[in-house]
């Protein structure tokens, strides 16, 4: 009787005993697993992120078109802000760029090796898919008909700096604005003239800002593909009208409306477009500096330029080749001066 109970109970020890076991080993399994698996999620995350840049609020330029090599304006626009805002990200965005810069060996290209040579500014690729996910612009994008718009690639300009400014904050530029003076980070919008406030140089010194988000929505509701302006100029003061309460914007120049300073117009725009062909004229050093002393970056209406096709030529004491070589003096050496000369890259990385 006692050898059957101690035998009773050695069966069941050694069966709790292998119940226990197997809970022990479904659970370190299950722990084993888990681990594997957020190692896994974290690896995938790390790869994924190395793959796109971090973009801290910086100044922000684009090209839409599918072009590669930048005008010597658009390079000398980069440079200046560049200089002047050594201690900021320029970020350049390009449609046709592929992201490797083996892609574009001098001589074959000039512009991309000059502004590659430069600390503080960035070439990135300009994904519209990926810029425009998340945003209102997203359906327009996904429905529109680039072969049908009559202003395709300035529309399209209007929509990405908006959506850059929301994902990224920071300040967009023109491509034909060249700085002049250290950019203030700041959340503003400057009037052209009168009521009529530009997108051709605005900031917002944080992402996600609210008046962005407007705008874009702005964009969609009122779009209009064959008005000049309408998805740029027009959109902003509208947008800016119902953002300050009033239909008289020119007289809020120059004061804050709602968190927005509504900036003048010599701040970007000092010389209004009818008169454009001013700054390929001669102009006397004196004047310059007297007329550009409240000059963020000079705005030079390079679109009211396309069919004469004015070029800044050396030698030619035009305002245009005193602000190359004031402002933007490697472009000028290497792309006015020189060419593409097989000496001028030695120059490139003589500023840092």
């Amino acid at each position: 009787m006692v050898s059957l109970h101690k035998v009773f109970l050695f069966i069941l020890t050694i069966t709790i005993c292998g119940v226990l076991y197997k809970y022990w080993k479904m659970d370190t399994d299950q722990s084993i697993l888990s681990y594997i698996w957020k190692i896994s999620q974290k690896k995938d995350k790390a790869d994924i992120n190395l793959s796109i840049p971090t973009i801290k609020p910086g100044i922000i330029f684009v090209e839409t078109t599918d072009k590669v090599e930048p005008t010597p304006l658009a390079v000398c626009s980069v440079e200046s802000a560049a200089r002047l805002n050594p201690d900021k990200h320029i970020y350049y965005f390009m449609k046709g760029f592929s992201g490797n810069l083996t892609h574009y060996p001098h001589p074959e290209y000039a512009g991309i090796p000059l502004l590659s040579s430069i600390s503080n500014v960035v070439l990135l690729s300009l994904n519209l898919t990926e810029l425009f996910e998340d945003t209102p612009l997203n359906a327009w994008y996904q429905k529109v008909n680039p072969d049908l718009e009559r202003y395709w690639i300035h529309v399209l300009a209007d929509g990405c700096r908006l959506a850059l400014l929301w994902k990224y904050g920071g300040i967009y530029l023109d491509t034909d604005i060249i700085s002049m003076k250290p950019l203030p980070f700041a959340n503003f919008i400057c009037t052209e003239g009168g009521a009529v406030f530009s997108n051709g140089a605005m900031g917002f010194h944080y992402s996600h800002h609210y008046f962005t988000w407007d705008c874009m929505e702005d964009f969609v509701a009122h779009y209009v593909g064959d008005i000049w302006g309408q998805q740029g100029p027009r959109l902003v003061t509208r947008v800016l009208q119902r953002w300050c309460k009033s239909n008289n914007l020119a007289s809020l120049a120059g004061k804050e409306c709602n968190g927005i300073s509504l900036w003048i117009t010599r701040r970007f725009y000092p010389i209004p477009y009818p008169s454009w062909e001013k700054y390929y004229g001669p102009w006397k050093k004196e004047d310059i500096e007297n007329f550009f002393s409240g000059t963020y970056g000079a705005h030079v209406w390079n679109y009211m330029n396309s069919m004469k096709k004015r070029k800044i030529i050396a030698g030619s004491g035009s305002l245009m080749e005193y602000f190359f070589q004031m402002y933007c003096p490697t472009t000028y050496r290497n792309l006015i001066q020189s060419g593409n000369s097989s000496e001028s890259l030695s120059r490139l990385k003589s500023w840092g």
